[in-house]
């Protein structure tokens, strides 16, 4: 991540002033990241990535406490939040409900071990506002996905699964991989091709050459991950025909596809036709379709992406809103798949006992109490408030990214935003800035008074957010990108 090595020095001089801009206004937060940078791995205090470019500014700023929309940090400065938990707090921080749910709870203790009495009436009122037929909980969303792909493989006695350039599903093994450099090529060329539309004519063969040649192929995208479990993913490509093709080849080996229908990395991509030909070919190949609505699920609706693109998957995961903040996962789907867990329905007083092999599945937190208290304030807030909820804060999103695309196009600056929902973000497909712009708009940002993650392309409204806070982040956006464009780092 870099800046031209040959950068003026008007972009050194404003790389500078920003530099001092943020430093004098998070001494804190930066005199924290040196006291315990020595005792604390911590990834998030460095961003996405380490730049010696910037390395005098590679913290986050510290949060002391937070409340509604906002946010103030160990100086005392107060931001307008717009990472929002990473999309969790759907209703803002520390809403009065959930925060009597809580203490409620705590007044009858949090059990670990026993039977929670909260267990089945969130597992029903889930049930009731996602389509599915049963229920199980975890912690994370690695955990779940963990145990989704674990429920397919068992059902279907196959050991392959399908994943999606683009997509994250935690950080499991099995999960953390990429695609390889053929997949790579192609996506980079398709890229300048969509940019440069007298470039078509020229590339197109070589375009159609990448996609009969797409390699499915999966390698490990990290350290420290066997390269033989890689022998068991395929990663394909976000709708694209051809990746439907490769499924079909390979449908007697695979156990799952596991779809994230509006990717966290790229929301511009919302390909309901390929989602409805992804279910389509799992259920005739007797492939078991898990989606993956960590992000997506009771923010898009109160169904989740399910219910937005009428598309009832086999597995469904959530994570995030559902927990109200404290950590909770769920594992949803037919009863065919998560009888898997329990050997299925049984009843007393009769000759019946469960059904089928089971597989394992366990956790110590899995049902916490305080975690079952918050989820079903959440949910009942969900129920009660109905359409209406989304309605509105899916516009309120929409007319957001309007405004900053008109103010960007306005200014003549290669930035267009997207949105699924209340999801926004920078559409990297439309979009010519590099990652270094992006980490320094983020900079820009903060010293505004907009907190985000360093590096982010965006982030999440919620219902705690005003009118006027809206206005601010679309004027803090356009102030930021042009004072970017005037040093020479957006062009």
């Amino acid at each position: 991540m870099q800046l031209k090595q040959d950068k003026s020095d008007l972009q050194q001089e404003h790389l500078a002033v920003l530099s001092e801009r943020y430093l004098q206004r998070t001494q804190r937060s930066k005199q924290y990241a040196q006291q315990y940078r020595p005792i604390l791995a911590d990834k998030s205090s460095i961003g996405f990535s380490f730049s010696k470019e910037i390395k005098e500014i590679c913290y986050p700023v510290v949060i002391e406490r937070s409340n509604g929309s906002r946010l103030w940090d160990l100086d005392g400065n107060e931001y307008i939040d717009i990472l929002m938990g990473l999309g969790i707090n759907l209703f803002g921080h520390n809403p009065p409900f959930i925060q009597q749910a809580i203490i409620e709870q705590l007044e009858k203790g949090f059990q670990i071990g026993p039977q929670n009495q909260l267990a089945g009436e969130v597992a029903q009122l889930i049930s009731e506002l996602t389509g599915m037929e049963r229920v199980t909980f975890s912690n994370t969303g690695t955990e779940a996905i963990m145990t989704a792909i674990r429920i397919a493989r068992t059902a279907t006695n196959r050991n392959k699964i399908v994943i999606f350039t683009n997509s994250y599903h935690g950080h499991s093994d099995q999960t953390l991989m990429r695609a390889t450099l053929t997949e790579y090529a192609k996506k980079a060329v398709n890229r300048i091709i969509e940019r440069k539309n007298w470039l078509k004519s020229l590339t197109r063969p070589l375009q159609s050459t990448l996609n009969a040649n797409l390699n499915p192929r999966a390698v490990p995208a990290a350290l420290g991950i066997p390269a033989h479990l890689a022998q068991d993913v395929l990663v394909l490509e976000y709708d694209n025909a051809q990746s439907l093709n490769i499924i079909h080849q390979h449908r007697n080996e695979i156990a799952a596809v596991l779809v994230e229908p509006v990717q966290s990395r790229c929301p511009e991509l919302q390909p309901t036709e390929f989602l409805q030909k992804i279910r389509e070919m799992t259920q005739k190949c007797g492939i078991v379709l898990i989606f993956d609505e960590m992000v997506t699920g009771f923010r898009i609706h109160s169904g989740g992406a399910q219910a937005w693109f009428k598309i009832q998957a086999d597995l469904v995961t959530y994570s995030k809103i559902v927990g109200g903040g404290l950590p909770m996962s769920i594992i949803a789907g037919q009863s065919q798949y998560m009888d898997r867990i329990d050997g299925g329905l049984w009843n007393f007083g009769d000759q019946s006992v469960p059904q089928v092999q089971t597989t394992f599945f366990a956790g110590t937190f899995c049902k916490h109490p305080l975690s079952l208290a918050t989820a079903k304030a959440v949910l009942q807030h969900i129920k009660e408030q109905g359409v209406t909820l989304y309605e509105q804060l899916n516009q309120r999103t929409a007319q957001l990214v309007k405004a900053l695309n008109h103010h960007m196009e306005q200014d003549n600056i290669p930035i267009q935003f997207t949105h699924f929902g209340s999801f926004f973000a920078v559409a990297a497909s439309r979009s010519e800035v590099s990652p270094m712009a992006l980490t320094l708009l983020s900079y820009h940002l903060l010293n505004r008074g907009i907190h985000l993650r360093i590096g982010d392309k965006g982030g999440f409204l919620s219902t705690a957010h005003s009118q006027e806070d809206i206005e601010y982040i679309i004027q803090s956006f356009r102030d930021s990108a042009q004072e970017l464009q005037t040093a020479g780092i957006i062009r």
